[in-house]
């Protein structure tokens, strides 16, 4: 069971085979360039934890050798990793905000930031997956830091990285959007199972949702390439998705 640290969940985990989990060092030999960080307080931070800055904001990393490996999060999503992954054999490292943010990792500043220092973590030898925990969706290092590339570049939000989409008896259902804005959203299938247009049409959403934030009130969105999309508060955490 992963437990909150000073107000602060882990973002994301890093998982690695027994015993190659890097060390400090190792991520002191990473951290340079234009791309990547500053590791603060190396002599003085706990065995097994590191403090990254970036922009101006700073992360944690524990679970690093030779400290205990931490808790693999729990996750209900796979992407882009072979059919036999196991994630019992892996070890964890756990990437956090700083404490000076805690209570703004959903913040799109902060995770640009976060995403940008977890695409740098993926050249890390031995890297195995990436977990994203607030959508309980673990990936290849190599699709994450491609899907987060993109987005960093300008281009949509990496709705299947950040968030996920799971198929329900009614059409497509989000999870992890309520970090980012409070609400998830079921999209109605318009005829049987969802198709692959749902799919899309589900992942053109999850970006205009992060963009706008959260809905209160019924009304109609129209998504670029994908037309107008019927939107309607379903309690206070959730939205039906309706195409026109």
């Amino acid at each position: 069971m992963i437990e909150r640290a000073g107000g602060r969940q882990p973002l994301a985990a890093l998982l690695f085979g027994r015993n190659d989990r890097p060390t400090v060092d190792a991520l002191a030999a990473l951290a340079a360039g234009p791309e990547g960080f500053a590791l603060l307080n190396t002599g003085l931070a706990p065995q097994g934890t590191a403090e990254l800055l970036r922009d101006g904001l700073t992360f944690d990393l524990a679970g690093l050798a030779p400290a205990l490996p931490l808790d693999v999060p729990a996750v209900a999503h796979r992407v882009a990793l072979p059919g036999d992954f196991n994630l019992s054999e892996l070890e964890a490292i756990w990437f956090q905000v700083g404490p000076h943010l805690a209570g703004a990792e959903n913040l799109l500043p902060v995770l640009r930031v976060a995403a940008a220092i977890l695409k740098h973590l993926t050249r890390m030898d031995q890297l195995a997956a990436i977990v994203w925990r607030p959508a309980r969706v673990v990936m290849s290092p190599a699709w994450f830091a491609e899907a987060i590339g993109v987005w960093l570049a300008g281009g949509p939000f990496p709705a299947l990285a950040l968030t996920a989409l799971a198929r329900s008896e009614k059409g497509l259902a989000s999870e992890g959007l309520d970090f980012l804005i409070g609400q998830e959203f079921v999209l109605h299938a318009r005829t049987g199972a969802p198709s692959r247009e749902d799919s899309r049409i589900a992942v053109r959403l999850t970006d205009w949702l992060v963009a706008h934030g959260r809905v209160d009130s019924a009304r109609e969105v129209v998504l670029s390439g994908v037309g107008a999309v019927w939107l309607e508060p379903d309690g206070h955490n959730r939205l039906n998705a309706v195409t026109r």
